[in-house]
């Protein structure tokens, strides 16, 4: 029986379209030949100077160029920055989806609501099982995180497996389901593993990331400290065992427990649904039904725990809530830290909840769901890869990962921070960074995907910090006379009442330059706006050191 010899000639590529330099927006696809598959498709959300942008997601052009060659999306688990692209994405690409039960659940949430459940190929995928998807092929691996059905996964291809760890931790008493599946992680090391792509959120972080049942005791606490008053916890949506903790307790002490905001009633009742969370009965009651209880018997579980404006808690600090207002026999629990680019929001509603006369509580009431340096040292000892390549966070997250497998006897020359669009080429003998392929993000507005490019942007952050001024004139059609004008009109620049010496010489300027031009025969419309631009320009910085954008507008009669 003659033996199998490998090809390798072809090298397996691994390019990260997102994901990289940054928390969220994960994307990578995994190519070999004629195959190509992408593991996880999420979003961002905007940084302080995306006005008015409301998601970020990535721009996958290399893969629609390619898309004879895409076989599926496989997904490692349900958050947002994993899977939030999706519907967006699957307009462009149709292929089908491939994830555990409850990231199924959630995804098919979000299909719903974009009109896609009928046309997108789903298989729901158990731990264990392996799909083939062209000439590679993936197994999912038993993981933990904070949410339940995480998985990890091995991707076979001719010339190796690469292991991608997805968003995990290391806990051996989860709340829901069993312990991460480190045997599976040895018998791989143990046959061969050309690459680790592992979770580096936590790589500066010395230690274990303790488990997620330790906050029951911490929940307990709190309940019993704050016995007397109505008590709200944030934390977020998808953490469904947080949830699971906070209904054990609130059963313990004979609270109900109501349910705000609308992503987290949707993961609450899918969870439910696949028996992933366990709420007895008579427990939950609507928020309609919180008044025929007194306080100190209910739980409110909402969202908001990162500040964001419109989330549940954030609306009720602000006195916008319909239903629930805060005031001194309130105790808040955060029940999360805060996202990096997110202190400040959370900071603002914490002020005012405290001087609503609520009792806030937001330190110790919150384990991680990543992997602390001592777990991602137990992967790597057990998967023992030939390359790592550290994936999921900003470039100090990788570098710190990098410095792990260091130490851990990886030599430098094989190991690889990469950044998004890198295109990193590698068998059994070598690997190496041969290209780039375009990422630029697509920012989401409203219903427009991809119509507010950096121009727009551009404008949007001009106008916001010098605002506009707008220059109206009229022309004869024929004659090129000025008949009216130029009228100025000024937003977000000056008070107009408290400035009319400025606006009446910024008005004599422009009707100067006008006719100037007009005089020499100048009638060039281009001409004409570039002139008004350039002479109140000069003259506004000159009298105000600012730069309003300065749009003349002219109409022929």
């Amino acid at each position: 029986m003659k033996k199998k010899v490998k090809n390798t000639d072809s090298r397996l590529k691994v390019i990260p379209l997102g994901g990289l330099e940054q928390i969220g927006l994960n994307i990578t696809a995994f190519e070999y030949e004629d195959s190509i598959l992408v593991v996880d498709c999420g979003l961002s959300f905007p940084a302080d100077d995306m006005l008015g942008i409301d998601l970020v997601i990535p721009d996958v052009s290399y893969l629609l160029e390619h898309s004879d060659k895409v076989k599926g999306f496989v997904i490692t688990h349900g958050h947002e920055d994993h899977i939030g692209a999706l519907p967006y994405v699957l307009k462009m690409i149709n292929v089908p989806i491939y994830a555990t039960r409850l990231t199924m659940g959630i995804i098919e949430n979000k299909l719903k609501e974009h009109d896609l459940l009928a046309t997108t190929t789903r298989e729901v995928v158990s731990f264990g099982q392996t799909i083939e998807l062209g000439k590679l092929t993936v197994e999912f691996i038993k993981t933990n995180h904070s949410i339940v059905d995480a998985a990890a996964l091995a991707i076979h291809s001719p010339v190796g497996t690469i292991v991608h760890t997805g968003d995990f931790k290391v806990d051996y008493t989860p709340v829901f389901g069993d312990a991460i599946d480190l045997q599976k992680f040895a018998e791989l090391g143990k046959k061969g593993v050309l690459a680790l792509m592992c979770d580096s959120t936590n790589a500066e972080r010395p230690g274990f990331t303790p488990s997620e049942k330790t906050l029951g005791k911490t929940f307990d606490a709190l309940f019993q400290e704050h016995k007397d008053t109505r008590i709200i916890i944030a934390t977020f949506a998808s953490n469904v065992d947080r949830v699971q903790q906070i209904i054990n307790t609130a059963c313990k002490f004979g609270r109900k427990v109501v349910v705000e905001g609308r992503s987290m009633v949707n993961i609450i009742d899918t969870a439910s649904k696949l028996e992933c969370l366990h709420i007895p009965d008579n427990t939950l009651i609507d928020i309609e039904m919180l008044k025929n209880y007194p306080d100190e018997q209910t739980v409110i579980i909402t969202t908001g725990s990162q500040g964001e404006s419109m989330a549940a808690l954030s609306r009720m600090a602000s006195n916008t809530h319909r239903k629930i207002s805060i005031g001194p026999g309130d105790t808040v629990i955060f029940s999360s830290n805060p996202i990096p680019g997110n202190e400040k929001a959370v900071t603002n509603v914490i002020n005012e909840l405290l001087s609503k006369g609520a009792d806030v509580i937001f330190q110790d009431v919150h384990v991680s769901g990543h992997a602390c340096q001592e777990e991602i040292k137990l992967i790597y000892t057990l998967v023992q890869p030939k390359y790592a390549i550290p994936v999921h966070g900003e470039y100090k997250h990788l570098k710190a990962q990098a410095n792990i497998a260091k130490d851990l006897g990886i030599p430098k020359e094989n190991i690889f921070i990469l950044s998004s669009g890198d295109v990193l080429e590698l068998n059994d003998s070598e690997a190496t960074v041969t290209g780039k392929v375009p990422t630029d993000t697509i920012l989401v507005d409203g219903l427009g995907v991809g119509d507010v490019g950096n121009v727009v942007l551009r404008d949007r952050q001009h106008l916001a910090k010098d605002g506009i001024l707008i220059v109206v004139l009229s022309l004869e059609e024929m004659t090129n006379q000025l008949l009216a004008g130029p009228e100025i009109v000024s937003r977000g620049f000056v008070y107009v009442k408290e400035s009319d010496e400025l606006m009446d010489e910024a008005r004599e300027l422009a009707y100067d330059a006008i006719q100037s031009c007009l005089d020499r025969g100048q009638t060039d419309w281009g001409k004409l706006k570039t002139v008004i631009k350039d002479v109140l320009g000069n003259f506004i910085w000159k009298k105000t050191k600012r730069r309003p954008m300065i749009l003349p507008v002219i109409m022929e009669i």
